[in-house]
């Protein structure tokens, strides 16, 4: 049987192991803080002492690391996972720039490896669900050879174009989902004062043509956070969110283009998460700027 590896073990990537341990797969997993492993291993995973140790193996590896920075460390160094990435397909999911995903995808080939970018769309609900969008960038035999294994996570898996197209693909379809949150705040705090049970508020919104699919999914934490109430799971953070506006303006940038929207949204997001909320779900940003954000100075 085809032997699995997952280095990075936050929440996406541990929902993930979780998930292909459900499918059966047999599972190698690595991550630099260790105690993030021992659920996985008493379900079954094998945990490996170093990235070069879970390379070697494996015959399919999932990266899914906080930034560009991450995955050099992960992926470089003697113990690193090119250290034993000859013949190895290599499935990155990380939310980087392109420019960065293509550098990686050279260095993996260097090492003998194959490579396959694949962020996703979907939080940790859908990725224990196997129901994430797969971006997948690459050459179309290398994204054949990863599609079984992409499957296993994914509801719907799209081969956008080359190796950093679908870093481009991810940036893009996240973008509307932050400025939507902000958005939907500053619509409800047109019509709080009329008392309105927030449940019934969040579904007529999304009945509406300025409704999200977001609202099928996070709705009930969205009027949660509204009611007042513990808006649940954390699944996207208000930090890993404004993680990736700042990458998507970087982008922007550098492709000669600027994001107004974008950037005024993040000014907020930063404001909210100075206020504490940054480890909690990016739910909670209308209701944060309902009761609070819209009354700053």
């Amino acid at each position: 049987m085809e032997r699995i590896g997952i280095a990075g073990l936050g929440r996406m990537g541990g929902a993930m192991a979780a998930r292909l341990l459900e499918t059966g797969a047999t599972l190698v997993v690595w991550n630099r803080s260790p105690g993030k492993t021992a659920a996985l291993e008493a379900q079954g995973a094998t945990v490996a002492a170093t990235p070069a140790a879970l390379a070697a193996q494996c015959d399919a590896i999932i990266t899914i690391l906080t930034d560009a920075a991450a995955q050099d460390a992960v992926y470089g160094g003697s113990d690193g996972l090119l250290a034993a990435g000859a013949g190895k397909v290599f499935i990155e999911m990380s939310t980087v720039r392109p420019t960065d995903t293509e550098a990686l995808a050279a260095r993996v080939r260097a090492a003998g490896g194959r490579f396959v970018e694949c962020p996703v769309g979907g939080t940790t609900g859908p990725a224990r669900q196997g129901r994430l969008l797969g971006l997948a960038g690459g050459e179309a035999a290398d994204i054949a050879a990863a599609r079984p294994l992409l499957e296993k996570l994914c509801r719907r898996v799209e081969h956008v174009g080359p190796v950093g197209a679908g870093a481009s693909m991810k940036l893009a379809i996240n973008l509307p989902l932050a400025l939507y949150y902000q958005a939907l705040g500053e619509a409800v705090s047109l019509c709080a004062h009329l008392g309105q049970d927030p449940a019934w508020l969040v579904e007529l919104f999304g009945d509406t043509t300025g409704g999200s699919n977001v609202l099928k999914v996070r709705g009930p934490a969205i009027a949660k956070a509204l009611a007042g109430e513990d808006a649940g799971f954390t699944g996207f953070d208000l930090d890993g969110v404004r993680k990736d506006m700042r990458v998507m303006i970087e982008e922007a940038a550098a492709r000669g283009t600027l994001l107004p929207m974008t950037q005024l949204a993040l000014g907020l997001y930063d404001r909210a998460s100075a206020d504490g909320l940054g480890a909690q779900d990016g739910a909670v940003l209308p209701a944060w700027w309902v009761t609070k954000g819209s009354k700053a100075p």
